[in-house]
């Protein structure tokens, strides 16, 4: 599928199981096109529940369409898991979040054409590929991929219209 000139496969592969590819959008501001997203799954997620709750590994793949500093994406995930997470749920992972933070702020920047790849594996947590190299040490925890992927599809997402693009949606 295409989506603002880039290309997302119909399917990928993770932790040696096929994942398809469930939807895709784009994160506007009024005409500003920062990226596209495409949301990987094991099987076809039409609502945020199926989506977060369906076991097995994810991928949310972020194709950049503008360059962008490290620290513009790690206010935007900050302020993502925070809106669409519980005081409990953020308390249980704020070391990992911020782990997590270090690994993205490390980037610098971020550069048109780059492939972000934020992949679940269950039992090993959060890793961040980028070009499909790995950066630093998966987060540990299953808790910390929902919660960045309720920050895309939740009940407070960055974009709506991203959200319902992801869950396969007509936007």
């Amino acid at each position: 599928m295409q989506v603002e000139g880039q290309w997302f496969e119909g399917q990928s592969e993770l932790a040696g199981s096929a994942l398809r590819l469930n939807g895709t959008g784009v994160r506007a501001v009024a005409w500003f096109k920062g990226y596209a997203a495409g949301l990987y799954l094991p099987a076809p997620a039409t609502t945020p529940a199926q989506a977060v709750d369906m076991p097995g590994p994810k991928r949310l793949q972020i194709r950049m369409l503008k360059d962008v500093p490290a620290e513009e994406f790690v206010k935007a995930l900050n302020k993502g898991v925070a809106r669409n997470s519980s005081p409990d749920q953020l308390a249980t992972m704020q070391g990992r979040l911020a782990q997590f933070a270090s690994l993205v702020s490390a980037l610098g920047q971020v550069k048109t054409g780059d492939v972000v790849n934020l992949d679940h594996e269950p039992g090993r947590g959060l890793s961040l590929r980028v070009n499909g190299k790995l950066r630093g040490e998966t987060v540990q925890g299953d808790d910390l991929f929902a919660a960045v992927l309720r920050s895309f599809v939740g009940q407070r997402p960055y974009d709506e219209k991203l959200k319902a693009g992801l869950l396969g949606q007509k936007s």
